[in-house]
């Protein structure tokens, strides 16, 4: 599979485009290097691991306080992790997040919602 970044602003796409939706560049999509142009295949061999061969980590989860969201992602939040959580609008998801996330020391970046209407559910 091919990867495409642009060189003006690091837009990434799985194909290419002549004009970079993000910054408007013409012709600045360029192939990620590790696959060749013409076949489409990596130009470098990849290992397989078995998963048996996995050492389990030994970082403690978080437990949010939440039971039942606790439960569904596996006992909480791995400290290192990033973890997305998606779903149709107005369903809660921000503000289950804020609340979830006012006892941790915590980035919380929103693109959508402004800082007043943040604070607003906390």
């Amino acid at each position: 599979m091919s990867f495409y970044i642009c060189s003006n602003c690091g837009y990434g796409s799985a194909s290419w485009i002549g004009k970079c939706p993000d910054c408007g560049q013409w012709n600045s999509l360029k192939q990620q290097q590790g696959f060749d142009k013409k076949t489409n295949q990596p130009t470098q061999d990849f290992e397989l691991t078995p998963l048996s061969r996995i050492k389990s980590s030994t970082e403690k989860k978080l437990a949010t306080g939440v039971y039942e969201f606790d439960r569904v992602i596996g006992g909480g939040f791995f400290p290192s992790s990033v973890t997305l959580l998606t779903g149709e609008p107005g369903i809660g998801k921000s503000t289950l997040l804020l609340q979830i996330l006012k006892n941790f020391k915590t980035l919380y970046v929103s693109g959508e919602e402004g800082a007043e209407q943040i604070k607003q559910r906390l």
